[in-house]
């Protein structure tokens, strides 16, 4: 009689290590893509319409003439004390517009009383063109970097204060009711409640201030700067240097995108904080 014959046993394929939670995934984010390829795109087109001199150069350089104007602004000292020089009114202007528009906005929306009081005054502000006051500014603070932080904390405080003043006032008014049937007091309902509710109305109005404080920079450098990249940009438009107009337009589009990008993650960082709805 014939030995039995030996099968081997099944083998079970490798298990393949499900994906943790919250792990980043490897995949492209379909907008990166869509927003570096829309960028390609509009860039291409640019180029190809330069090339073929629809406009001479000294109206519509092209995307490599910008490069060359750059590679030549970068190539200079001055640029650094105009960088710095910007940087440093943008800074001060949002820190301090921050600092002051945002507890004053969340206070406003908390206490009705105060919003009556304040309101007008806001609103009267607010629909003040606040470019017109550069003159004021310069008498009152001379020409020197004061006033042009001035400007730039006119521009950003009123988003600021007016998102996070609304982000208070939008709370629902069932979830404070029933905070308070509890026995929350009022300083744990604003921590708690209040604060948290608010995360993106105040994040959306840092974002408006971004660019309103970029507006500032660039305007009140325009008043007898002596450094700056809005000057700069001035300068270049008298001598009709095109291509460097469009770099410095550059250098404050790219800090605007970069400072949305810090913002949208502070916002994600804040995420949690959200009420689930």
């Amino acid at each position: 009689m014939a030995p039995p014959i030996a099968t081997a046993a099944p083998t079970r394929p490798p298990r393949v290590p499900a994906a943790r939670k919250g792990a980043p995934s490897r995949r492209p984010r379909p907008q990166l893509l869509y927003g570096t390829a829309a960028v390609v795109v509009v860039l291409g087109l640019w180029q190809l319409v330069a090339a073929l001199r629809v406009k001479p150069a000294i109206v519509l350089p092209g995307p490599i003439d910008v490069v060359g104007a750059f590679e030549q602004l970068f190539s200079s000292v001055t640029i650094w004390d105009d960088l710095l020089t910007s940087g440093k009114e943008l800074l001060y202007g949002l820190v301090i517009a921050t600092v002051i528009g945002l507890p004053l906005g969340l206070l406003i929306g908390w206490y009705r009383r105060l919003s009556y009081i304040a309101n007008p005054l806001v609103t009267f502000l607010y629909a003040t063109p606040r470019i017109a006051l550069t003159p004021l500014l310069i008498i009152w603070l001379g020409i020197g970097d004061t006033s042009k932080i001035a400007i730039v904390f006119l521009m950003a405080v009123f988003p600021i204060l007016i998102n996070s003043a609304s982000g208070v006032q939008n709370l629902d008014p069932a979830v404070l009711r029933v905070a308070r049937c509890f026995g929350a007091g009022d300083l744990q309902i604003f921590r708690t409640i209040a604060l948290p509710g608010s995360v993106p109305f105040i994040i959306s109005g840092l974002r408006l201030a971004v660019g309103q404080a970029l507006i500032g920079v660039f305007v009140a450098e325009l008043s007898g700067a002596m450094h700056g990249v809005g000057m700069l940009m001035n300068n270049a438009g008298q001598q009709f240097q095109t291509s460097v107009v469009f770099a410095g337009l550059f250098i404050f589009a790219v800090t605007g995108v970069v400072l949305t990008g810090l913002l949208r993650r502070v916002e994600q960082h804040f995420a949690a904080w959200r009420p689930d709805r």
